[in-house]
């Protein structure tokens, strides 16, 4: 039976995000993988309530901050060393790293 992984990669910096799918999308068909995507989800706007002190009170008006998370999903069957590979890589820190195994 082959393995799918499935991986999800998270980030409020698209560029950042673009350009790590690209080169995993690269190096998967250098190596020739049976691959899935990117598969490009709608960006999803999520908020943020920001209070005025720090302090825990509530005192004046609460301000919403506003920020956009993009996301992209691969999906690799079989080349489990490959697999392994991408998830032992390190990535930027704005970029959350998601993996499935089926």
């Amino acid at each position: 039976m082959t393995v799918v992984t499935r991986f999800s990669f998270k980030s409020g910096d698209r560029e950042a995000l673009d350009a790590v799918v690209d080169d995993i999308v690269d190096t998967a068909r250098r190596k020739g993988a049976e691959m899935k995507g990117p598969h490009r989800d709608p960006p999803e706007d999520l908020e943020v309530r920001l209070y005025s002190h720090l302090d825990g009170d509530s005192r004046g008006d609460p301000v919403n901050w506003t920020y956009t998370v993009f996301q992209r999903r691969i999906e690799l069957r079989g080349y489990d060393e490959l697999a392994r590979e991408f998830l032992a890589r390190e990535y930027p820190d704005s970029i959350q790293v998601e993996a499935e195994v089926e």
